[in-house]
């Protein structure tokens, strides 16, 4: 059973787009990559090879010629993990984790993860359990909790964290039946608009223009992914907003960087008139944060009617953690994929996966939402939201089931993925950084610009 076609196939169904498409998608290799009992490269064929396609469909939509699209199993995974690869000036990135990020044993022997890479959240975690600032506080504060009640408490507080459940314990919460009734992507129309065509150019979304108002890897992702087939992808940061450098070095390929502070009307103006000019505007915010500044997806289709509203959120915009901040090592914390793997493992301590799998199909998933959004605006105009959630992606790894020893395959080292990495000069220094993945004919995909710092450039399109 090809579990990576018949999960693309499973996507392109949820778009209801011509299933013949699919004949010009060739996914191959063997599925047994990364160390996971999980379908982990299942999941990256499936999502890059759809977006790939998207991108291949969208360039025949507008010229009559459509190309083969390949991707090979191995290349994807190496893709999942292209944070992990990135080495600047030859040397390894910045650590990505705070100290304090991991697991600890609460009273009742349960586990717990923290999630403290941002400063804010590592200071609230402290302050909420009157502990020194360092490994040793937090572990012995959090030895005197129940695990539910610190659970809990800390996402009240604001706070990032995720109990350790099992699979059958997260079905049954609320927040689990919530996003098994919601679809895996939704796209959806939210106004009128007359039809547009898709750009203009020699690669897909050439003349596409994205808004990115995304930080960490999922939306990032999104926007990365656009902006290898070609779209003008703008990052907007908030001046105060926190971020993790190799990560913004990672998911920055192709995209110019400015910042507006929303928390100003003048930084709303600008915005607004970014948006008019737009044709994605792609956010990661919490359900309802960016909504709060006037920037809804029904703001933002009056202020730009035929506008592709793309939502990233952790755990999606239905059920009572629908506000709950999370980030894709939580989601698999709190819905049984850690637990799953430890126990596969045979060990105590629970296990994420080996890459941040939640987060780069999300990504992928979002971008193939916005350009299967864009089709149909150039075949019935309209406007349209997408939305997708780390959570209801960790479902559908779920679902794909589990791989026997999948854990013993070993795991690779940069010296293994040399010939699938590229080196980039950027500000930043020289940069080793994975390649694309997907191999497109006519279009292959390729990231026109380098990384830049945040803020490098001013709040305008070209």
């Amino acid at each position: 059973m090809n579990f990576a076609l018949d999960s693309c196939e499973t996507l392109w169904r949820l778009t209801d787009r011509d299933l013949d498409t699919l004949h010009y998608l060739t996914l191959s290799g063997d599925e047994r990559q990364l160390p996971s009992v999980y379908r982990v490269c299942a999941l990256a064929s499936a999502s890059i090879g759809a977006a790939a396609l998207a991108a291949a469909d969208c360039f025949r939509q507008r010229t009559g010629q459509m190309q083969q699209v390949e991707l090979d199993a191995r290349r994807a995974a190496i893709a999942f993990r292209s944070e992990r690869y990135l080495r600047i000036n030859a040397d390894t990135a910045p650590e990505l984790r705070d100290p304090l990020m991991g697991f600890y044993e609460t009273r009742n022997d349960r586990w717990i993860q923290l999630h403290t890479n941002f400063k804010h959240h590592r200071d609230g975690v402290v302050k909420l359990l009157g502990c020194a600032n360092d490994h040793a506080g937090v572990s012995e504060a959090i030895r005197h909790w129940d695990g539910a009640a610190l659970d809990e408490a800390l996402a009240d507080a604001g706070l990032c964290a995720a109990l350790i459940r099992t699979p059958d314990e997260w079905s049954m919460l609320p927040q689990a039946r919530a996003i098994a009734e919601t679809p895996l992507l939704e796209i959806t129309r939210i106004g009128d608009a007359p039809p547009e065509a898709i750009g203009s150019g020699k690669r897909p979304l050439s003349g596409v223009r994205v808004l990115d108002l995304s930080r960490i890897i999922a939306g990032p992702v999104a926007g990365r992914t656009l902006a290898g087939h070609g779209a003008d992808v703008l990052l907007i940061n908030g001046p105060h907003l926190p971020n993790i450098a190799p990560l913004v070095i990672d998911n920055s390929r192709g995209k110019r960087s400015a910042t507006i502070d929303l928390l100003d009307e003048a930084g709303r103006t600008t915005l607004r008139a970014l948006l008019r000019d737009a044709d994605v505007f792609l956010q990661g915010y919490r359900p309802g944060a960016i909504a709060a500044k006037g920037f809804s997806p029904e703001d933002a289709a009056q202020e730009r009617p035929g506008i592709v509203y793309v939502s990233v959120s952790a755990y999606g915009h239905k059920g009572p953690w629908s506000g709950r901040r999370g980030f894709d090592s939580l989601v698999q914390s709190a819905s049984g994929i850690a637990w799953t793997e430890a126990q596969a493992a045979g060990q105590t301590n629970p296990r994420h996966l080996p890459c941040q799998a939640l987060d780069h199909a999300t990504g992928y998933l979002a971008a193939f939402g916005a350009m299967t959004a864009l089709q149909r605006r150039a075949e019935e105009g309209g406007s349209w939201h997408v939305r997708v959630s780390l959570a209801g992606t960790g479902r559908w790894l779920q679902s794909m089931g589990l791989i026997e020893d999948g854990q013993k395959i070993r795991d690779p080292q940069i010296n293994d993925v040399r010939d699938v990495l590229q080196t980039v000069e950027s500000p930043f220094g020289s940069l080793t950084l994975t390649q694309a993945p997907e191999r497109m004919l006519l279009t292959p995909p390729f990231w026109a610009s380098p990384p830049v710092p945040v803020g490098t450039d001013e709040p305008r399109w070209m």
